[in-house]
């Protein structure tokens, strides 16, 4: 219940009065967390040298009587920074540079907006994108490359499917990779082909490395120009700190420049990912713990399996639309298990990617095994990306293990139409189970899995509390009963994220002693219609008490 009591909270030994660093913010319709998780209201809020120091009610103003500024917010509504918990931070960089397919509605129009990208792009040797999506198209049938070799032919095409877990290529591609009939897809992945047994031109989970090992790796300027992108981004939409699930050793060194140089623009999390070849090194070098939290570095992400729009995701029994399938598991139990224990030795977070049953119960089984070899790695707070469907037995294993479960809101208002004829109905009641997750204990770390889905948090938001898409389908929501509150939502984008990468005690609440990332939005979203919460507009965004955007009216 949202408390009414407005605060006047101040550090211990802060001294009241002029500092030549102070900025307060006042007339603010503020909201922010206590040390309990539960909000609290304020109208003022006080910042000294980037971090909060009292928050409370206009008597505020008389404490602090020459700061260095004073800012009227004129009654618009204050949130802590947001922080998504999952995103792929150069992967939403390169996709807002590349040709974008989300929300297409054939193969064809898709091949067209590729053909139309290739001819403003005539410099570019390979051509990639990223969005496509059968299951929105009639029939709903893998695309082929003959309908790119259409449009283009004489480059090498590669286009993500919006999941991240398949891609589709031109046939030029695939000669380019020396990929025919007679190449076998890897453990972990597999090769869509046609009835004589030849490649159609998509390759899921591991068989796309046949594909993509064979693009040259991006530039230092190319990479630059996707990071910038990104983040001022990020910024305009009010995230101040994201969660980079699987950073590269490439991405990893550029990112410490940039921290070095104090240019990162948000807080960066990455999850070292394990499938990086210089992983060994990474883990030796120990834990990198930014005190400013530009960029801490503690976590490794792992992929178990791959994911349900491809028919990847692992379950524990046979596809409903698939039956001779229960997806597939890239790496096998003992595998994930070696790789957990490493990670737990080092001192990391082990953050591993599951999506179907199968997948999340093995994931739980390979940390409950860590936990009886070593009760202490109970505190580094393992986590399970997506968690997004689960039978509904292992749900309290979560909480029982002290495993996070990650989630995305907006996962389940575009899988809406799909999971169900995956699934079935009876698989459904673990499905995108927010409330049960919730209900048992566990605390929820909220993020979209941008560049998957928009990188909007306030999309995900909603998509928490209604349960619809943005169209207001289906109307009610879809499995309503696992709506949340604005409130509960609004703690998986700040506090419980931040808790999610133990930064609780710096991040998320807007509490004193804490980092003064906060934004001011146009709508209060604690009272608005919750069906318009995916409409609400950012309209500055500050990180450590200095404003890093700002729209133009």
């Amino acid at each position: 219940m949202l408390n009414k009591t407005l605060l006047a909270l101040s550090v211990a030994g802060a001294s009241l009065g002029v500092c030549a660093d102070t900025i307060v913010i006042h007339d603010a319709n503020g909201y922010g967390f206590d040390v309990h998780r539960q909000l609290v209201s304020f109208t003022t809020l006080v910042v000294e040298d980037g971090k909060v120091v009292a928050r409370g009610d206009e008597q505020l103003l008389s404490e602090y009587p020459e700061p260095q500024a004073t800012i009227d917010a004129g009654g618009r509504t204050l949130l802590p920074g947001l922080i998504d918990a999952h995103g792929h931070l150069m992967g939403l960089g390169y996709g807002l540079l590349e040709v974008e397919l989300r929300g297409l509605a054939s193969a064809e129009q898709s091949a067209d907006e590729v053909a139309d990208f290739a001819a403003a792009n005539p410099d570019l040797e390979w051509i990639r994108g990223r969005g496509w999506n059968q299951v929105l198209w009639d029939g709903k049938a893998f695309p082929t490359a003959l309908v790119l070799d259409e449009v283009i032919a004489d480059r090498p095409v590669v286009l993500s499917r919006v999941d991240g877990h398949a891609i589709w290529v031109n046939s030029k591609a695939m000669e380019m990779a020396g990929v025919d009939g007679e190449t076998q897809a890897p453990e972990g992945g597999e090769i869509i082909r046609d009835d004589a047994g030849t490649p159609t031109g998509v390759f899921i989970d591991n068989a796309e490395l046949l594909i993509t090992d064979k693009i040259p790796p991006r530039s230092a300027q190319e990479m630059a120009k996707a990071f910038d992108t990104a983040v001022a981004h990020l910024q305009e939409l009010g995230i101040t700190g994201m969660h980079d699930a699987g950073a590269s050793a490439a991405e990893l060194e550029m990112y410490h420049s940039r921290a070095d140089a104090g240019e990162l623009g948000v807080r960066i999390y990455p999850m070292v990912s394990s499938s990086d070849p210089q992983l060994d090194e990474i883990l030796a070098q120990g834990i990198h713990d930014d005190p400013e939290d530009w960029l801490d570095i503690r976590s490794v992400k792992i992929y178990a399996d791959g994911a349900l729009g491809s028919r990847g995701a692992a379950l524990l029994a046979p596809y409903s639309d698939r039956p001779d399938s229960s997806g597939l598991m890239i790496q096998n139990q003992d595998a994930l298990q070696a790789l957990v224990d490493q990670v737990s030795s080092q001192g990391f977070q082990a953050n591993m990617h599951a999506i179907g049953d199968r997948a999340n119960r093995v994931a739980l089984d390979v940390y409950a095994r860590s936990l009886e070899q070593d009760p202490q790695r109970r505190e580094l707070r393992h986590r399970i990306e997506h968690a997004q469907v689960v039978n509904v037995d292992d749900i309290p294993r979560f909480t029982e293990l002290g495993v996070i479960p990650s989630m995305q809101p907006t996962h389940a208002t575009s899988d809406k139409n799909m999971a169900g004829d995956r699934l079935g109905q009876e698989r459904l009641a673990g499905a995108y189970a927010w409330r049960f997750f919730m209900d048992s204990g566990s605390r929820i770390a909220a993020g979209s899995d941008f560049p998957v889905e928009p990188a909007n948090p306030f999309y995900g938001l909603h998509a928490a509390v209604t349960r619809e898409d943005r169209d207001d389908q289906p109307e009610g929501g879809w499995l309503p009963g696992q709506k949340l509150t604005v409130a509960e939502a609004l703690r998986g984008f700040t506090v419980d994220a931040a808790y999610a990468a133990h930064q609780e005690g710096s991040l998320g609440g807007l509490m004193p002693g804490q980092w003064a990332d906060f934004v001011l939005v146009d709508t209060d979203i604690l009272r608005a219609d919750p069906a318009e919460l995916w409409q609400t507009r950012v309209s500055e965004t500050w990180i450590a008490g200095e404003r890093v955007f700002v729209r133009d009216q």
